[in-house]
């Protein structure tokens, strides 16, 4: 395990996120305190519909809180607009689902290098640091296979390739192994621990146990309150 230190990366405050219908009321987050610093493994675990997948997408800027506030990188996101989101996402923070969202018709470094061409970079570094970002996690030499070439763990490596492109500090994933195998499962925790150590930090929300041995951090969401663990 890395040992945790330096400011916090992601602070939330009070966050509250709360979703109304004519029959019920569902609460997302509830008053949530939670930090998180640079080469910490965080791994949220809870029943479904607790509000795993909603802390994340606060965390992301994909959805807003109701309440409280939000600070990811330095970005109050409680308080940014779409465009100051969006750049978040493209130099802060990467998302991996349980569905690696690659575009079938690219390569995976093409896939990896989206980001960075979505920053406008030089077509030359963005060649160079998806070469990079796909030796890190372990795909050096399948830089050129189509997703369908590859397999399911393969697949979500090349997704965690993209989601640190552009020197991101921040991994978020949803259920990254859901759709992979144990032994697969395995080695992507493994992975990520790694990339931990070498001080990204990551905010797993995973069903599977096996997360919970890599991490530094647990917590179990229970009707959107985060409780320690």
């Amino acid at each position: 395990m890395s040992d945790v230190v330096g400011e916090p990366l992601i602070h939330l405050t009070g966050v509250s996120k709360v979703y109304r219908s004519e029959v019920e009321t569902v609460w997302a987050a509830r008053n949530v305190d939670f930090v998180a610093r640079p080469g910490e493994f965080v791994c949220i675990y809870g029943a479904s519909g607790s509000g795993k997948s909603t802390l994340l997408n606060l965390l992301a800027g994909l959805d807003l809180a109701d309440s409280g506030v939000v600070q990811v990188g330095g970005v109050d996101v409680s308080s940014a607009d779409e465009s100051q989101r969006a750049q978040l996402r493209l130099r802060t923070v990467g998302v991996v689902f349980q569905d690696n969202n690659l575009i079938e018709e690219f390569t995976a470094i093409e896939n990896v290098a989206l980001p960075l061409e979505a920053r406008g970079i030089p077509a030359a570094d963005t060649v160079a640091e998806a070469v990079e970002q796909l030796g890190r996690v372990g795909m050096a030499g399948l830089e050129h296979r189509l997703p369908r070439q590859l397999s399911g763990g393969q697949r979500q490596r090349v997704g965690v390739a993209r989601a640190l492109t552009g020197q991101r500090a921040v991994l978020l994933a949803d259920e990254p192994t859901g759709a992979l195998d144990s032994a697969a499962t395995q080695d992507l925790f493994a992975l990520i621990r790694t990339l931990c150590d070498q001080g990204i930090l990551a905010v797993i929300c995973s069903h599977d146990p096996r997360c919970r041995a890599y991490a530094d951090t647990l917590y179990e969401v229970i009707d959107g309150q985060l409780e320690p663990r």
